[in-house]
C-alpha cells in the first residue's frame, strides 16, 4: 500500500495517519509513504512487490512513467467525473459549482498526463438538486468500488477508448479562494457554490457581525428586484408553514439575480447554526450589507 506522507491534522495540528494507512495497518498490509514517486529510486523499490497492476485514487501527485509503468498490466485510476470533463484534482466540487446535473466514475489506463489516459469503464449518476460535494463523494465512492471490482475482472480484455482531447475540462485542486461568495452574481451560482464548497473550504461572507460561512442555502426567484447586491431584505416566501401569512419572510441576501437565502451559516469561531439565529444574535435588520471576503 502507497499513500501520502502523515500530516497535522485537526485543530491540534496533530500529524495524523492517512484513512487509507490507518485501514492498511489495521490489515498487516505494508505501507508506503513517499513524499515524491518521481525521486529517484521509487521505480525499483516498487518493481521488488512484483505486482500486477496499481490501482490510483485521489493520490494527489502525478505519476511519472518509469513507476506508472512497473506494474505488469500497468496503472489504473479511478476518477471521479465522467472523462474528459472535469480532469483534476477536484472533479465534484468543480461539476458542481459550474450547475452540472449529472457526474459519474471513470476508470482508465494512466499515462504520464493529468487523467489524459484510455477510458475503461464509465457509469454516470445524476447530481441532486441540493446535493453537497460531500454528499456526493460518499455516493460515488461506492460506485467506484464497484466499478473498479469490474475493471479488475476484465483486466486485459476490456478495450481501451481514447479521450476526445478536445472536450476536456479541468478541475483544479480548490483553494479557499473558490468559496467567496460575490453578491453581485445570480443566486442560482452562489447555491451552486455553496454546494460545491461543503464540506471544503466553504463559501464565505463578509457581514457587519464578521466572517460567516455558509453551508446550506437556496435560491428565490425575485422579479423586479432593485436592492443592491449584498443588501438584505425581506424573502418573498417564509421558511416553514407555521409562518406562512405572518407577513414578510426572512431576511435574504440580493444578489446580481434573485436572492440567495442562506439557511445553515457558521460564523468565525463557533459552531454552525440556523441562518435566522444567527440575524438575531448578529441583530441585522434590512438594509444591512454583506459582501465579498477580501484576499
Amino acid at each position: 500500500m502507497i499513500t501520502q506522507p502523515d500530516k497535522p491534522a485537526g485543530r491540534g495540528r496533530a500529524v495524523t495517519p492517512s484513512p487509507v494507512k490507518q485501514r492498511a495497518l489495521e490489515a498487516s498490509v505494508p505501507v508506503l509513504q513517499p513524499p515524491r514517486l518521481r525521486d529517484a529510486g521509487w521505480p525499483e523499490r516498487l518493481a521488488e512487490y512484483r505486482a500486477d497492476v496499481a490501482v490510483v485514487a485521489a493520490f494527489g501527485q502525478i505519476l511519472p512513467k518509469a513507476v506508472l509503468d512497473v506494474p505488469v498490466r500497468g496503472s489504473i485510476n479511478v476518477h471521479g467525473s465522467v472523462l474528459p470533463r472535469y480532469r483534476g484534482a477536484a472533479p465534484i466540487a468543480w461539476a458542481i459549482m459550474r450547475g452540472e446535473t449529472e457526474t459519474g466514475i471513470t476508470t482508465f489506463q494512466m499515462d504520464p498526463g493529468m487523467d489524459t489516459g484510455d477510458m475503461l469503464l464509465t457509469e454516470a449518476t445524476p447530481i441532486g438538486p441540493e446535493e453537497t460535494a460531500g454528499e456526493l463523494s460518499a455516493r460515488l465512492a461506492a460506485i467506484g468500488a464497484r466499478l473498479l471490482e469490474r475493471t479488475l475482472d476484465g483486466i486485459g480484455t476490456l478495450p481501451r477508448i481514447p479521450q476526445d482531447h478536445a472536450k476536456a475540462t479541468l478541475a483544479p485542486r480548490l483553494k479557499k479562494e473558490d468559496g467567496w461568495l460575490r453578491p453581485a452574481e445570480p443566486a442560482r451560482d452562489l447555491v451552486n457554490r455553496v454546494r460545491g464548497c461543503n464540506p471544503w473550504p466553504g463559501a464565505a461572507l463578509i457581514t457587519p457581525a464578521g466572517r460567516l460561512l455558509v453551508w446550506r442555502a437556496i435560491a428565490l426567484d425575485a422579479p423586479g428586484l432593485t436592492s443592491p447586491p449584498g443588501a438584505l431584505i425581506p424573502s418573498p416566501l417564509p421558511l416553514s408553514p407555521q409562518e406562512r401569512g405572518q407577513g414578510e419572510g426572512p431576511l435574504a441576501i440580493a444578489t446580481g439575480d434573485g436572492l440567495l437565502l442562506p439557511l445553515e451559516v457558521q460564523p468565525e469561531n463557533r459552531k454552525a447554526m440556523a441562518w435566522a439565529d444567527f440575524l438575531r444574535g448578529a441583530r441585522l435588520a434590512p438594509g444591512a450589507r454583506v459582501s465579498e471576503p477580501e484576499p
